[in-house]
């Protein structure tokens, strides 16, 4: 054991990837940055907030070691930690722009979203994945999960985005842990309980071998630095984010009625690798239009009335010369999770499809067209197929195109009319330059459920409503999620599901005022570190954490 990675701190491993003497902390503890928002519940918080940035060489390539602490709050991302993360990557990106090569590694062993600073955690990690996409065009950037807490929740949508993905034996990956799915879709979906069903469905010689990781290596020191190196040497990527095209003709040869084993879904993927992939569309016909105000502010603002599409989940229309995209319930799904207007399998990778065709056609285009996401996701979809299949990579794959959109020049816009919670957001929002959002109670924006999160947390859900009432981060209305500073405008005459022609006509004013105020501007998402209430409280942190960062990075 004495060679064991797994069995390091979180930064014992980043000094070990480093070569001998070569290892520089970046804000240390010493500095005692701690969240401001633990203990205020009454936890104790830690002097780096759970996250080590080391900077070195790794077989003499400078390098950038970013190290999750899974022992402290299992490895959960808060607004500190987000932040330290989110500005090493932009040093990093920096550097490469200006042609000093620095290789970064990111070390997983995180649960996601630390739920104690919920929607803190959902806009770092969104930040994160804008920074990681920038950085791939330069140098690839390498991930690693070793184990203990292994890569679950928006940490995992991250890792499929990363360039290449090692891990060892030890470790796991999933966007939903087993008892989240068991509470949120029953134990007959997903037995937490069940430890053989876990490591057979979400461990990584499972996930290696159907292309979620890309390697497993032993639980040794020197293999693991020796993996990395490899994979930068030759410039490794996976591209896991570009493949919606044969996930979707994987998954019209699949039946969710009918059960489906590991072992099952192994040679399925791999005779789908073999062959050539054509998507078989559904046909409008089937469509059951179930109500939602998602739905119903899409055909307003695009004045398509009882819109379909050939898959009745994904809703997408030109309009004005602006792209509206909507995700909406379907009642009769063939995917049972997502009938109530989820984000699922198929919604990332049908995204992901119209995004990059849009932004495929505009390349050589002075005047990109603006995008436009309607949002009213209530999750992620939860169930064991799901995970099995990898609906993280599906929701990875939206958020990389709307990332790339953005940086490639598109406005893109997030309105909110509706529900904004958890991975779906991640996939369908929260890449946005700029988040509209209606003042309604009605609306529910967070991170998990009010029961998930009290099991996740080891509260009960009064306890956890008690909390929200002191972190702002924590509570479940778009007032309190107005004072992080995300928001571009939160509209407070317009009701979410009165939409009136006066109404209407109002958000499409507020949509071309938020498409103008980004022109001459960065394509990044620094607009939320900017804002009056970001500057005067709901970034604080963020920002000195950030510019204490930026005055470290070449000391």
């Amino acid at each position: 054991m004495k060679n064991s990675f797994v069995e390091l701190n979180g930064r014992q491993r980043a000094f070990s990837l480093l070569d001998e003497n070569t290892g520089r902390e970046i804000v240390g503890p010493e500095f005692d940055f701690i969240s401001p928002h633990l203990e205020p519940q009454n936890i104790v918080p830690e002097s780096d907030d759970g996250v080590i940035i080391a900077k070195g060489k790794l077989y003499g390539k400078a390098a950038v070691i970013i190290s999750i602490e899974g022992s402290f709050q299992g490895g959960g991302i808060g607004e500190v930690s987000g932040a330290k993360i989110v500005a090493a990557l932009e040093k990093t990106l920096e550097d490469n722009k200006n042609g000093i090569k620095e290789y970064p590694v990111i070390v997983l062993d995180t649960g996601g979203v630390r739920l104690q600073e919920a929607n803190y955690g959902l806009l770092s990690i969104s930040e994160i994945q804008n920074v990681v996409i920038a950085i791939k065009e330069y140098v690839p950037v390498i991930g690693i999960v070793p184990g203990r807490v292994g890569s679950f929740g928006g940490m995992s949508i991250t890792s499929a985005i990363l360039s290449y993905l090692i891990t060892t034996p030890k470790a796991r990956i999933a966007l939903n842990g087993p008892e989240v799915i068991e509470q949120e879709a029953g134990v007959r979906e997903f037995d937490s309980s069940d430890k053989n069903l876990i490591w057979d469905t979400l461990g990584t010689r499972q996930r290696v071998e159907t292309g979620i990781a890309d390697e497993v290596v032993d639980d040794d020191v020197l293999a693991i630095k020796d993996a990395i190196n490899n994979a930068i040497e030759q410039n490794k990527d996976a591209h896991r984010t570009d493949q919606a095209d044969f996930y979707l003709s994987l998954l019209d040869e699949i039946d969710f009625a009918q059960p489906l084993d590991t072992k099952q879904y192994r040679d399925l993927y791999s005779k789908n690798k073999a062959t050539k992939h054509v998507v078989n569309e559904a046909t409008a016909s089937q469509q059951a239009k179930s109500k939602s105000r998602g739905r119903l502010w899409f055909e307003k603002l695009t004045g398509i009335e009882n819109a379909e599409s050939n898959y009745p989940t994904v809703l997408h229309a030109e309009k004005d010369g602006k792209e509206y995209i909507a995700i909406v319930p379907d009642e009769n799904n063939r995917f049972p999770r997502v009938r109530k207007g989820e984000v699922g399998l198929q919604e990332g990778f049908l995204v992901a499809e119209i995004v990059n065709k849009i932004v495929d056609e505009d390349k050589n285009k002075k005047e990109k067209r603006p995008l436009i996401l309607v949002v009213d996701v209530p999750s992620q979809a939860y169930g064991y197929k799901e995970e099995l299949i990898g609906i993280h990579i599906s929701l990875a794959s939206a958020a990389a195109a709307y990332a790339k959109a953005r940086q490639a020049g598109h406005p893109v816009i997030a309105f909110i009319p509706g529900d904004a919670v958890s991975g779906g957001f991640l996939a369908h929002g929260l890449q946005s330059n700029r988040i509209i959002a209606l003042a309604d109670d009605s609306i529910t924006i967070q991170a998990m459920s009010k029961a998930s999160a009290a099991r996740i947390t080891q509260r009960t859900i009064a306890e956890l409503e008690e909390a929200t009432k002191h972190v702002p981060a924590m509570a479940y209305d778009i007032h309190n999620y107005e004072k992080l500073g995300a928001l571009y405008k939160l509209v407070q005459d317009v009701s979410s599901w009165d939409a009136n022609e006066n109404a209407v006509e109002e958000i499409k004013t507020v949509i071309d005022e938020a498409i103008e105020s980004t022109k001459n501007q960065p394509t990044d998402l620094h607009f939320r570190y900017e804002t009056p209430i970001a500057v005067e409280s709901g970034r604080q942190a963020t920002n000195k954490m950030r510019k204490t960062v930026f005055e470290q990075w070449n000391q």
